[in-house]
């Protein structure tokens, strides 16, 4: 079983650096972290590395030890949580990866490649949050407070408060666990889903007077511009959530987000779909990916041409 030969990896190395995809959200937060405590609670010397970590998920034990950088040359053991292909980190981060003796993923996207050399992967898990849970629990860890809080943020967010699809009786079993064991799943869910920051207000307000509606109001497109951020001066996690405006509007399929990360050509697409388009296929496409409901890409070219080529293939998938 691929979870035993995990445990005596974590059981018979020492250093270990844990990697999650670009623009993390809470699920790939609330891993990478349950993946840090419990290491650190086995006494192992590991890093987390992450950048643009939203500040919102700061009452996460081992927030503040996240870094940029890895501060070593080799690991003995490289981790990639929430992600279908190890080439969605930062590049930057890809050497440690592949240099590292042992490599190991936990992830629950659609189209995932199995990149590592153990692979715990379920692709109709809603959160790899969960996956981690079951994880942990075969391999005979005993997960503290503070990683029971690492794993419902995960599961809070990538299920959207439990309503969107793929949500299932393991997922409130979860939920139950983590309340007796006395987290706060009250203060949690608002923290994680509800608490916005003033930056974040403002973008919400930019992007909803900029919607637009094509295919009879079946796809919902807005975007965010880099002279936004750097007016409205933005922190990472406040483009979070957005693309769930056009989703939640009636009659809407395909919701479009599109902002852009660098001046002058790279642009982050956010897709979200209601009932029967399979976003992923749309993503990846432009070479990224996701879930069926959910996903994203990033394009290197002009917004018009982003703008054009988004959608033309949203179109393409209305019924």
């Amino acid at each position: 079983m691929t979870l035993d030969d995990i445990k005596n990896t974590f059981e018979n190395n020492n250093t270990f650096i844990v990697f999650a995809h670009v623009t993390p959200d809470g699920d790939a937060v609330g891993s990478g972290l349950a993946v840090y405590n419990l290491l650190k609670d086995l006494g192992k010397e590991l890093e987390f590395a992450a950048k643009d970590v939203p500040a919102n998920f700061e009452y996460l034990k081992g927030f503040d030890s996240i870094v940029e950088m890895p501060s070593k040359d080799k690991y003995d053991v490289a981790i990639v949580v929430d992600c279908p292909d190890y080439k969605r980190i930062r590049e930057v981060y890809w050497p440690y990866f592949e240099n590292a003796k042992t490599t190991i993923e936990f992830d629950h996207h659609t189209k995932n490649t199995m990149f590592a050399d153990y692979c715990i992967v379920d692709q109709a898990c809603p959160a790899c949050c969960q996956i981690l849970s079951s994880s942990f629990d075969y391999m005979g860890y005993e997960a503290t407070k503070a990683i029971a809080e690492c794993l419902l943020t995960g599961v809070i967010t990538d299920t959207g408060g439990f309503k969107n699809e793929g949500t299932n009786m393991e997922t409130f079993e979860l939920a139950g666990w983590c309340v007796n064991k006395g987290v706060n799943l009250t203060k949690i869910y608002k923290d994680s889903m509800t608490t916005i920051t003033r930056t974040k207000f403002e973008e919400e307000k930019i992007a909803m007077d900029r919607m637009e509606f094509f295919a009879d109001g079946k796809i919902a497109f807005t975007y965010i511009l880099k002279a936004d951020d750097d007016k409205i001066k933005t922190v990472p996690g406040d483009h979070d959530g957005i693309v769930e405006i056009g989703r939640n509007i009636k009659g809407v399929e395909i919701s479009i987000f599109l902002y852009e990360r660098e001046e002058g050509g790279t642009y982050k697409a956010s897709l979200r779909s209601n009932e029967y388009v399979d976003v992923s296929e749309i993503c990846l496409l432009f070479g990224g990916g996701g879930h069926v409901r959910a996903a994203g890409a990033t394009m290197k070219m002009s917004f018009e041409d982003a703008k054009k080529a988004l959608i033309n293939e949203a179109i393409k998938n209305i019924k």
